[in-house]
């Protein structure tokens, strides 16, 4: 899969939680020949991901979330995050099928199509994280209000947003969730498309 050699010297786990952190001891082949000194890494590991962003061609609006985030506060940044519905993909479930799942628990919305927007990593410099990320085809008839699991400690408000007011949006940066700002971006560059094709 990797087009230049890499040496795993040792591998442990450093951290067993609810998360879990691996210690790597490598090397590897450098751009000039050769192979680097032995380095140390740690990667986080919390399983992969899926999201999706809402969207009702017939309205033409969009379903975007707001929810605490621990992490936001730790960096000093609006903890009440606006993101778009997403997940962690379980053992022997399809991104497909989190996104379906999450979009009903998190927003109360069926999933109607599914346009792929891509996959990505999320810090490659310290996780091995994938987000697998979509377009979910919903009806926003009755979209809004209060949802999440409250055994997972869920409080999540969704919200409706006109799709001619998700360039201001992202302007005002307002939106600061990595997966929320991608999905949103391929949104502007696909709107018109997307709309024709899931209206015909």
């Amino acid at each position: 899969m990797t087009s230049r050699k890499i040496e795993i010297l040792d591998k442990t786990t450093a951290f067993q939680g609810y998360f879990r952190v691996d210690q790597y001891h490598l090397r590897h082949e450098t751009f000039a020949g050769g192979m680097t000194a032995e380095m140390t890494r740690e990667v986080f590991e919390r399983g992969h991901a899926a999201a999706a962003l809402p969207y009702d061609p017939i309205r033409d609006e969009i379903v975007l979330l707001e929810q605490f985030r621990i992490g936001a506060h730790a960096a000093g940044r609006e903890p009440w995050m606006i993101e778009i519905v997403a997940g962690i993909i379980e053992d022997g479930e399809t991104p497909e099928t989190l996104v379906q799942r999450e979009t009903q628990e998190e927003a109360g919305l069926a999933v109607h199509a599914l346009e792929p927007i891509g996959a990505y990593l999320m810090s490659p410099g310290g996780t091995s994280e994938t987000i697998f990320c979509f377009c979910a085809r919903v009806d926003t008839q009755s979209a809004g209000g209060l949802f999440g699991l409250e055994q997972e400690g869920e409080d999540i408000r969704a919200f409706v947003v006109p799709a001619d007011e998700v360039a201001e949006l992202l302007e005002s940066g307002r939106v600061e969730n990595a997966a929320a700002v991608i999905a949103l971006q391929w949104f502007l560059l696909n709107r018109n498309r997307l709309r024709k094709q899931w209206t015909n």
